[in-house]
């Protein structure tokens, strides 16, 4: 087993990392930019280690800075996390160059599953359904708006390296395809430095359901059932949850092994996830595949009770997986909103500022995973999200009912989050009834958002107080002050070890 895995990452996502490794007797190296010195995922760690300025072409991207850590800490294994070079394969390669191990899959197939047509050719070639469109990034536009006319108008434009809605674009008809191909191709080329872009039909009323994989280095591979990841904004996801209400047993047994199909066909192993859109008809259809953990993957731990980060270390360090897919279950149900510091009522304008206060809820089947304190700065320099918030309930009435008990704890003092948008959701009749599809937020925009106006500064202030009144002490002296809050930093945890590199 590793003795010291570099976390290359920053936030909520490096701190969940450490804490299974700290339960699994494993030290850690966190890696931080100026911005984040103080931050908690670096204090947690055994050792930090200073990579340069904030701005994350500067730091956390910079692959030799990362390296050089890896070498002078001695950490035999990296976890990338999510986001910034956990798909690069170039950065996979050059790791397991240095003889440690990438906790991740092979870099070929991180390279096949990150080019969107590539890996829309090896799913057509191992029989797993497919969108309709075009199996080559566009080259010759007019042939590809010729396409988009024979799979009927409306086609989506999609960047062809890279996802997370970036250089994704509706055409609804031929008079504006031209357009739209160019507007794609150029924000294609600054969010991925690559502008090819590719088309598929849009589909009727879709749903975007993804199954979670684990595969290992022996050739066993496992799903664990699916999360519904619908309610997006932008095409970025913000409320998921497992099951899915849409889903019928029969549906997810063909899911889940077109899933497997997926990861087999591309020599895969950790853990994955393969993204479905499927219609009203309950068709589905393979959307891409993420090489890495994903952002929503607590609401799958908390059905299965099975700790994926654990499982990605135990695969890269060569074990075979302990369980078989007949020993997957899943118990009760669990939900997660993402908090970000967004303006909900500004077309989610990102929010930046210090953290003034703050409440985290908790109680039984609550978690969250996140990386802020009370003074926590918000900078611009990186992803808006400050964490995830998830319930567990024996079914989804309680799992939803728990959620917005939790999110009315909930308490971020000095920014905009989008706490109480997440609330809105939670509590509309669409969502609660269910199944609702991805055009959620464009049908109900108005709803969601005249929620978010009926409350009033002075509300939400008396709100934040009658919460904060439940977390404060009175002191001796009969005034209110937070515990532990008058403490410095630094007697918290102790950083064991840092170095500046220049």
């Amino acid at each position: 087993m590793f003795k010291k895995i570099l976390v290359a990452n920053r936030g909520e996502i490096a701190l969940r990392v450490m804490r299974t490794c700290r339960e699994m007797g494993i030290s850690t190296v966190a890696v931080y930019s100026d911005a984040d010195r103080t931050a908690p995922h670096v204090l947690f760690a055994d050792e930090a280690f200073g990579i340069g300025p904030a701005p994350s072409n500067q730091s956390y991207l910079m692959q030799d800075k990362l390296l050089e850590v890896l070498k002078i800490s001695g950490a035999d294994a990296v976890h990338p996390g999510y986001g910034f070079l956990s798909e690069n394969t170039e950065f996979a390669s050059r790791v397991t160059a240095t003889g440690a191990t990438f906790i991740g899959p092979p870099a070929n197939a991180i390279t096949l599953m990150g080019d969107k047509t590539a890996a829309r050719q090896q799913m057509i070639k191992a029989g797993v359904p497919v969108v309709p469109g075009t199996e080559e990034p566009i080259m010759d536009v007019l042939a590809a708006r010729s396409i988009a006319e024979k799979i009927g108008f409306p086609v989506l434009v999609k960047a062809a390296g890279g996802g997370g809605g970036k250089g994704m674009r509706l055409v609804h008809h031929a008079g504006e395809f031209e357009h739209t191909v160019a507007q794609a191709q150029r924000e294609a080329t600054s969010a991925f430095g690559d502008g090819r872009v590719y088309i598929e039909k849009y589909l009727e009323e879709p749903h975007h359901i993804e199954f979670q994989i684990l595969a290992d280095t022996h050739g066993n591979i496992i799903h664990l059932n699916e999360r519904e990841c619908s309610i997006q904004r932008r095409y970025q996801k913000v409320v998921e949850e497992s099951p899915s209400p849409f889903m019928t047993p029969d549906l997810r047994a063909k899911m889940g092994s077109a899933a497997a199909e997926a990861a087999r066909s591309c020599g895969y192993t950790s853990a994955g996830t393969v993204e479905f859109l499927v219609d009203k008809y309950r068709h589905f259809y393979f959307l891409e595949m993420n090489t890495r953990l994903q952002v929503e993957h607590p609401v799958t731990e908390m059905v299965t009770q099975i700790d994926l980060v654990a499982e990605q270390i135990k695969i890269a360090d060569g074990q075979p997986l302990t369980l078989s897919q007949k020993d997957v279950k899943s118990t009760g149900h669990a939900i997660e909103c993402r908090i970000y510091a967004e303006d909900a009522r500004q077309d989610f304008m990102p929010s930046t500022g210090t953290i003034k206060a703050l409440i985290i809820p908790n109680g039984f089947g609550t978690r969250f995973d996140g990386a802020i304190r009370h003074g926590s700065e918000v900078t611009p320099f990186y992803d808006p999200m400050l964490g995830k918030l998830v319930t567990w309930g024996k079914d989804r009435k309680s799992a939803l009912d728990r959620m917005h008990r939790a999110l009315s704890e909930f308490l971020i003092a000095g920014i905009e989050t989008s706490i109480g948008f997440c609330d809105a959701v939670i509590q509309h009749p669409q969502f609660r009834n269910g199944p609702y599809d991805t055009h959620f937020y464009q049908t109900y925009q108005a709803d969601l958002l005249g929620k978010l106006n009926e409350i009033t500064p002075e509300a939400g202030l008396a709100a934040g107080l009658t919460a904060a009144a439940h977390q404060f002490q009175p002191g001796s002296n009969g005034k209110i002050h937070a515990n532990g809050e008058n403490k410095q930093v630094s007697s918290w945890v102790q950083i064991r070890r840092r170095e500046q590199l220049q």
